[in-house]
């Protein structure tokens, strides 16, 4: 069971909060703690932690996945460890792009700069596994461009899909939960007590026409960082994930007794109510599309009637959605 509504086309953010007039860390932050909610700004977020509580943020930062043909675009979601890509093959629309059922295995593909990619074969209904004739990620860095999706009507440089911890590259689409903090709101929260903690998830592409359960995703978890998601629980602090990214990744790593220890690889984890959270006592995240798999997470974080609670006011309220949207910190009782 997920929270299931509408949302209206007018709740979607289509562009960067700079461009509505808003410094980064001043987009709204719904804050649901059990069943009260209440309305706040980012930047009052170092004054709703404690000190000795940790906030632990994905470092992964983002590629400029997409490459343009003159009729489809392909979207690079995934490295693997024998040098192919899972790759998404979409037609372009006249402003964005649409599913594209095409393509057969063994088909190659001319990209630009005169690069060749081959479709292997299917590794999804969605996916394709395909293998380019040069190195991939300073090929995107030439020729490509962020992803983006209908809900956003142009495009924006890379940096704006960036965030301040962006150090590791390797993401089709921007870990956005960290998006609206800024060195100035870090700093607050350190001058406060609270530590941060980096974890390296790289995210693959969505699947925003229809709800998919998300595929396996390279990660790590660093002994650093499991240390001190450890001591800060055996502390009685909390443990606040930066984006579902970082709860995937740190509930992987999770031992059934919730103690973490340094783990990489790939991970195909996914957190429901009935399975709950080991590691994680709270979640600074986006606003979920219905019906979605990062809805059960935070119902399994959250609980269902407290989610249910939040995302009615959310809609009531007028919050914007998707990557350049607000954001909600759920926190425990």
């Amino acid at each position: 069971m997920t929270v299931d509504f509408a949302l209206p086309d007018a709740l979607s953010a289509n562009e960067p909060p700079e461009a509505r007039g808003l410094a980064r860390d001043s987009v709204r932050m719904l804050v649901s703690q059990g069943l009260d909610v209440t309305h706040r700004r980012f930047t009052d977020l170092p004054g709703l932690l404690n000190p000795g509580d940790l906030v632990v943020v994905n470092n992964s930062a983002t590629l400029p996945a997409a490459v343009r043909l003159d009729r489809i675009a392909v979207h690079f979601s995934t490295a693997r460890e024998d040098g192919t890509w899972l790759v998404e093959l979409r037609r372009r629309t006249s402003n964005s792009t649409e599913p594209y059922g095409g393509g057969e295995p063994h088909e190659w593909l001319p990209l630009p700069g005169h690069a060749m990619l081959r479709l292997v074969e299917r590794e999804t209904p969605r996916l394709w596994r395909a293998r380019l004739d040069r190195d991939v990620e300073p090929y995107l860095r030439e020729y490509g461009v962020p992803i983006r999706y209908s809900y956003v009507d142009r495009d924006w440089p890379i940096d704006d899909y960036q965030t301040v911890f962006s150090t590791v590259p390797g993401s089709a689409e921007m870990p956005s939960a960290g998006r609206p903090f800024t060195t100035e709101l870090v700093t607050a929260l350190v001058s406060r007590g609270v530590s941060l903690a980096p974890i390296t998830l790289h995210t693959g592409v969505a699947s925003p026409e229809k709800d998919e359960p998300p595929y396996a995703e390279r990660f790590a978890v660093s002994a650093s960082t499991a240390r001190l998601v450890n001591l800060t629980r055996q502390a009685g602090g909390r443990v606040i994930a930066v984006g579902t990214t970082v709860v995937r990744a740190l509930e992987t790593a999770a031992g059934p007794d919730g103690v973490v220890t340094a783990a990489s690889g790939w991970t195909r984890h996914i957190v429901t109510p009935e399975k709950g959270v080991r590691a994680v006592t709270g979640l600074l995240t986006g606003l979920h599309e219905p019906r979605s798999s990062h809805l059960m997470m935070l119902t399994a974080i959250a609980g269902e009637e407290s989610l249910s609670r939040s995302y009615a006011e959310a809609l009531d309220g007028g919050y914007l959605w998707h990557e350049f949207g607000d954001t909600h910190l759920i926190l425990d009782k």
